[in-house]
């Protein structure tokens, strides 16, 4: 039997491009899962609406910055997951109140839900966008943490408020950092879906800054690094890299997926797409070493497979995705 089998678990932002994944991945290792999708009028339940796994989870609609509603999405879970968050930095630059709201008003609730209900582990979601550019590389978890972006300052605040109640509560949390996680389902707004759309459609790919180096991370290897993270003893109030450790530039990244796409296309810089020049993060290289040893976890799936994975999934839904518009 699973380890996770009817273990009593939470996940919040499960609707979204990692939640789903993995709210799917606890239903099939047995967990008795209960998902939270942020209310919609339309009753949409995200991914999770298409979902093979939809009737052995329990979905409530809710919203992370209503402190009511989180106290009773949390009561008798044994773990939670927070993934909840807004994510896209260019709507960062336009709405930066609505981040720190939800993402850090949003986090202050799930972590008083999770101290009132004596949780076993709250697995909080970070960003390697909270690193800001690299001092040094590969970055390791003690690299200084730097606010470059409305976005990545809301999610340090987050996670602070974490360290903070772990510190001052001792409630049991471990942050997951995951780098720039990719795979099915991810909004065209990151850059492996806004590459392979305009490639699937287009004669040309309009990109940003093609300098910036990511390290690129398939959404499996992520999935696992958060289920390691809940259930490894010892690591409460500690926080965990989930990186590949290679990096690779925005411009050598797109021809890379060009050449397993079997096209041949121009890349062409625009200016609506570049971020403020203080703001790009122009390297992100990750230290898994820790995770490695201390969580037994490392990735599975390598860059190329997972492109290619993602560019036959892209390709069956291109309808989902408007090719070719900006996605903020």
């Amino acid at each position: 039997m699973s380890e996770w089998s009817g273990k009593k678990v939470a996940v919040t932002g499960a609707g979204g491009f990692i939640g789903s994944h993995l709210v799917e991945r606890l239903a099939e290792e047995g967990a008795d899962v209960r998902a939270l999708i942020h209310y919609n009028a339309l009753g949409s339940w995200g991914w999770l609406d298409t979902s093979m796994q939809r009737e052995r989870i329990e979905v409530v609609a809710g919203d992370v910055t209503d402190r009511d509603s989180m106290q009773q999405f949390v009561q008798d879970r044994e773990i939670v997951f927070h993934l909840a968050a807004l994510i896209a930095i260019p709507y960062s630059y336009r709405a930066p109140e609505s981040y720190v709201r939800t993402n850090v008003l949003g986090t202050l609730n799930v972590l008083q839900a999770a101290r009132a209900a004596r949780v076993a582990r709250l697995v909080h979601t970070s960003t390697s966008e909270a690193y800001g550019t690299a001092q040094y590389a590969p970055i390791d978890e003690r690299h200084p943490l730097q606010g470059q972006s409305p976005y990545a300052a809301s999610k340090i605040g987050a996670d602070k408020m974490v360290e903070a109640f772990h510190c001052a509560f001792d409630v049991p949390v471990v942050t997951v950092r995951p780098f720039n996680t990719f795979g099915p389902r991810q909004s065209a707004r990151a850059i492996v879906p806004a590459i392979i759309t305009q490639c699937l459609v287009g004669e040309e790919v309009r990109l940003g800054n093609l300098q910036p180096t990511r390290d690129l991370n398939y959404v499996t290897n992520t999935v696992e690094g958060f289920l390691r993270a809940a259930l490894a003893p010892g690591v409460e109030g500690q926080v965990f890299n989930l990186g590949s450790s290679r990096e690779i530039s925005i411009g050598d990244l797109a021809h890379m997926i060009m050449t397993l796409m079997g096209r041949s296309l121009e890349l062409r810089v625009v200016e609506q797409r570049i971020r403020p020049r203080g703001s790009e993060v122009m390297r992100l290289q990750a230290d898994n070493q820790k995770a490695r040893r201390e969580l037994g976890w490392s990735p599975r799936v390598g860059l190329e497979d997972g492109l290619r994975t993602t560019i036959q999934w892209l390709t069956e839904n291109q309808q989902r995705y408007r090719a070719g518009t900006y996605a903020v």
